[in-house]
């Protein structure tokens, strides 16, 4: 079923801690480690924007105001510096003047308890009755047509939800992600029965690993305030088991989408971090080169 509905809003959680990169992250989010000179999050709203979202709502705490600071208007004593610098510096101010103006943002402070249903819970009153997209700022995956303009256009095709999903390549991959199970539509399109988390090889439903965030559908609103309302104070409130899947039994579309050509990045792990700053870099024009060089003469 075709919508006619335009996405335009998008959530970005980034409430996270970041303990993993302890001591890096005690002062900084960890939303901010960069990929050479720019940090991850940046990327993700990049992406966003070029899919034509408009509104972009980061759901944070109280640690993250590094974060807001990177996208609001630049320090006027960093605008005066970058301006006594001349003509060569204007690149550089041209870029942070950009930053702000990448989308309209609103920040929302989490509140509630922990687990991924929370930063929509917090953003709602934002989203109201429109579709919208809901990633993680530490989930990267390159593709073109980028990854949310390839979930924006399956939506606007099939009508439904979007969980967009890689293709599992190895064995070891059916214990890491949650794999999609359903009936085919297309070689890369599945509507939804259910997600089954890292079944293992012999138990997947299918190749469809789930990964890096969802295009929803308004109703999830409704669904999100029941689920609330029964769940525990001490029980972490997670959008999959206590939202989307009985959101999925009742009937209400879900489709698992393979991303065309591909890669995906967790940057959150400390070693898939690593190897992502090394892609990134190795694809620049004005660090990459040398640094394969640098690189190949270590390695010899």
């Amino acid at each position: 079923m075709a919508t006619n509905t335009t996405v335009t809003k998008a959530v970005i959680a980034a409430a996270g801690f970041g303990t993993r990169f302890l001591p890096q992250t005690k002062a900084m989010p960890k939303e901010m480690l960069p990929l050479v000179d720019k940090p991850i999050i940046q990327y993700v709203v990049e992406q966003l924007v070029e899919a034509g979202i408009k509104d972009i709502i980061i759901v944070s705490n109280y640690s993250k105001r590094a974060i807001e600071d990177h996208f609001d208007a630049p320090n006027q004593d960093l605008v005066a510096n970058l301006l006594a610098g001349g003509p060569k510096k204007q690149p550089y101010l041209d870029q942070i003047n950009e930053i702000a103006n990448l989308a309209n943002f609103a920040f929302v402070r989490q509140k509630g308890p922990y687990g991924s249903a929370t930063p929509i819970m917090n953003a709602a009153h934002l989203i109201g009755d429109e579709p919208f997209i809901y990633t993680y700022a530490d989930d990267l995956i390159t593709a073109a047509p980028n990854r949310f303009s390839q979930m924006i256009s399956l939506y606007e095709q099939l009508g439904g939800s979007i969980f967009p999903c890689i293709e599992i390549e190895s064995e070891a991959e059916f214990e890491r992600y949650g794999v999609v199970a359903g009936e085919t539509v297309s070689d890369d399109v599945l509507k939804m029965t259910k997600l089954v988390e890292k079944p293992g090889k012999a138990a997947a439903p299918s190749n469809f690993a789930s990964v890096g965030g969802y295009l929803l559908t308004p109703d999830v609103l409704s669904y999100l305030d029941g689920a609330r309302a029964t769940l525990p104070d001490d029980q972490e409130f997670y959008l999959t088991t206590y939202v989307l899947e009985p959101m999925i039994q009742a009937g209400k579309e879900f489709f698992g989408c393979k991303i065309k050509d591909s890669r995906y990045y967790d940057t959150g792990d400390k070693l898939e971090y690593l190897k992502t700053v090394f892609d990134f870099a190795l694809d620049r024009e004005d660090v990459g080169p040398a640094l394969k060089d640098f690189l190949r003469k270590k390695l010899q």
